[in-house]
């Protein structure tokens, strides 16, 4: 069962998902220029090597953010289950503000202050 957190809660744990996700980003981020050199080049074998390294990065990086508790619903995004949707993360976000509910996607992401029931303190 996947974990629910409070606002608040996943605020705790998002710099950790940041500390996991930023190194990675660089590195997935160098690997894609590596990449597109080689496809530049017409080198397969560089070309296959490259994209299983980067699809390994990328399906390790998931599991560890998962790890944490949230969930990962692509590249450099994050959601944390609020229980009637989703707080909301997106690479290189500095902090935890915008929700959206469970059959909205990122590009229903609200601010955080506009969701019901959400206390400021």
């Amino acid at each position: 069962m996947a974990r629910v957190f409070t606002l608040e809660e996943a605020r705790v744990v998002l710099p950790q998902v940041q500390a996991v996700t930023r190194p990675v980003f660089e590195l997935a981020s160098s690997m894609a220029e590596e990449l597109q050199a080689a496809e530049d080049r017409e080198e397969e074998d560089r070309v296959e090597s490259l994209q299983t390294r980067l699809e390994s990065l990328m399906e390790s990086w998931a599991e560890a953010v998962r790890e944490l508790g949230p969930d990962v619903k692509g590249p450099w995004l994050v959601d944390f289950d609020s229980g009637d949707g989703y707080w909301c993360w997106a690479f290189p976000e500095e902090d935890l503000d915008h929700w959206h509910d469970y059959e909205g996607g990122f590009s229903s992401r609200i601010p955080v202050a506009l969701k019901p029931g959400v206390r400021h303190g």
